[in-house]
Formats: C-alpha cells, structure tokens, sequence
C-alpha cells in the first residue's frame, strides 16, 4: 500500500431496517430538536475533520435518507456520496437463496461501496452513537497512516468496554477483541447474543442453555474501524470462500462480517490493527425500549455543552 493524498472519508453502513427496534431507526429523531442519532456521529466526524460521507443503504429508503439524513449531512458541509447494498451483489457463480431476505453482513455492505472508497475509510454503524473521542482518534489515525508497498496495512479499530455497551432490554450482538501487551488487535470473536444478567454478563451460544461470563471491562468492536483501501480487495478475496462455506448450512441468515475479515488479514499477516481507546460511552437502540434512555442522555449532554443546545446543524 502507498499512500495516498486523499483525505480520510467516513463510511456509513445504513441498511439495516432495524428488525429488532421496530422501524427505520436511522432516521427516527432522538435528539432535543428532533435529530436522529446519525446525526450527531456526523456531527462528530465533521469536527474530526471528515469532508466526505458515503450512505450505504437500500435502494427502499434511498428518497427518505437522502430527504432527512442525507440533506442534514450536506448542511453540515459534507460532501455526499451513496452506495447500495443489494442481495444480488454477488460472485460469479452464486445466486440469491430463495426466501433470502436479511443483507449480507458488514463486509459484503463496505463490498457495495467499493467504487466510492478512493481513500483511508472508517466505518461506522448508522445506529450507534459512538462519541467524539472515537471519530478524533480514528481520523487522526488515518490521515497520518502511510506504508511502503512490503509493510502491513495501517488499519485501526475503536475499542470500547463492554460494560458501556450493553443493552438492559435485551441481548446485543458485540465482537469481542483479543489485544497483544502492544495493544495491537490479535482476534476478534464475534457474540451474536451478550447479555446483562444479575450482577454480570455473559454470552450463550446455544439459545440460552448455557452461559459464559465476560467481564465488564473486555474490549468490544463496535464496528468503528479505520482501514486503507486495500480492505475492499481483501473483502472482495474472501467473499466467494465464505458463500461456499456458508449457504450450505444457512442460506437464509449467514452474513459476511468486517471482523472477520480482520481476523483472516491478522492470522495471514497482511494486517495490523493498531486498537484505540474511546473513554466514551457508547448509546443505541437495539430495542424500542432504549430510546427514552438515549434521549436523555443526548439531552444531558446538549446541557453540559458537548453539543450545541440548538440544532446540531
């Protein structure tokens, strides 16, 4: 990888229709005039020195983004571009199962914006609300990320504790990361089901049979990354093999995950994932029942003057 002049851009991963949540959470207002929580991620970016901005959405929503969202990140001064993340996007070879419905994952969505990525990228959750540590470290990271042709990509992820991550309604979805004493990444193991229970949390791996404690203080992806261009071809090398390992025992819900990208770049040698640490605490709605908590904590912070006590933009 050489560098590049480009700037930094930010990748929004907005496709997902919030199953779980009931609605179109992207765009349902949050804040104390009626801002989504996607908003205040590019509120954040913005100050951190981001420019640029790529949706990555369904062809569906694409009218309702670009009318709320969409529109709001261009007053802010973002130049915007969209990418589409479609079922067919696949292979050669591989065809859509029938009944498919659900996306095919992190990874396959970066896949679909593989023509707007023309610089280091980070990607985020549309859903989440990550804090302005995180954007600060992630954009100052990779606006000074540079290596010679033979050298590891620079990519980086934010890191956050489990314990402010969790959800009190229900059970979340977090990868679990394995750190070197260099605070380097060593693996990332995704838990589909982490949950507060009594005084602890913990994870089942077989619908609630069983259980496995983590501490509160583990780091977790959050899916803030940070990466080199050269991303997009690793993705891209590892789809085919994942399509052909997955749809055989699970047509209709196997997904394609940036960590596990990640995790495949580490154990070949081709990556190195430098982990950065947010003090901030992470907010979301994975159920209907987290939104009044969002909503007062983003009202708190209006008050404390971490945001604007008028309209983010």
């Amino acid at each position: 990888m050489v560098k590049t002049q480009n700037r930094p851009i930010l990748v929004v991963m907005a496709a997902g229709m919030g199953s779980r949540y009931g609605g179109l959470k992207q765009i349902d207002p949050v804040g104390p005039h009626g801002e989504a929580i996607l908003d205040y991620s590019l509120y954040d970016a913005r100050r951190a020195g981001f420019e640029t901005v790529v949706f990555i959405i369904k062809p569906e929503i694409d009218e309702a983004f670009r009318q709320s969202v969409g529109a709001r990140a261009e007053a802010a001064g973002l130049t915007v571009r969209y990418a589409y993340q479609t079922l067919d996007r696949l292979p050669a070879g591989f065809a859509v199962p029938e009944g498919r419905q659900k996306p095919w994952g992190t990874a396959h969505a970066v896949l679909a914006a593989a023509d707007q990525i023309d610089a280091p990228f980070a990607v985020i959750n549309a859903d989440d609300y990550y804090g302005p540590t995180g954007f600060r470290l992630i954009h100052d990271h990779l606006a000074a990320a540079c290596a010679g042709p033979d050298a590891p990509a620079p990519w980086a992820m934010v890191g956050f504790l489990l314990g402010n991550t969790v959800s009190a309604n229900g059970s979340v979805s977090r990868g679990v990361c394995q750190l070197d004493e260099h605070s380097r990444l060593v693996q990332v193991t995704e838990r589909t089901r982490i949950e507060k229970r009594g005084d602890g949390i913990a994870y089942t791996e077989d619908g609630g049979a069983s259980w496995v404690p983590l501490p509160a203080d583990a780091v977790v992806s959050m899916n803030l990354w940070g990466f080199t261009p050269d991303f997009v071809d690793r993705a891209r090398a590892g789809f085919a093999a994942f399509l052909t390992e997955n749809l055989p025992k699970n047509p209709l819900k196997c997904e394609y995950y940036l960590p596990s990208v990640v995790t495949a770049a580490l154990e070949a040698g081709d990556a190195a994932v430098t982990v950065l640490t947010s003090p901030d605490r992470w907010h979301g709605i994975t159920y209907r029942e987290d939104k009044p908590e969002l909503m007062e904590a983003l009202a708190r912070m209006s008050r404390e003057g971490l945001y604007p006590q008028d309209r983010l933009f």
